[in-house]
């Protein structure tokens, strides 16, 4: 009975900085800008937060 592709786990999708790329498809590049897209955003995401805290405290200890 033959495996089908849906049905093998995928291999985690991870990338390093200054890694070669030469070697990636296509396919590969995409999914490694969806996945950097995904965590810039979440990285802005938590400066926002860590900001709008730092706001707040600055904004009671000047009072």
């Amino acid at each position: 009975m033959a495996i089908e592709d849906d049905d093998k786990p995928r291999k985690k999708i991870s990338h390093e900085i200054g890694q070669d790329l030469s070697l990636l498809s296509v396919e590969e590049l995409t999914e490694r800008i969806a996945l950097l897209n995904g965590e810039i955003t979440r990285l802005q995401e938590a400066a926002t937060k860590k900001r709008a805290s730092k706001d707040a405290a600055n904004a009671i200890f000047k009072s």
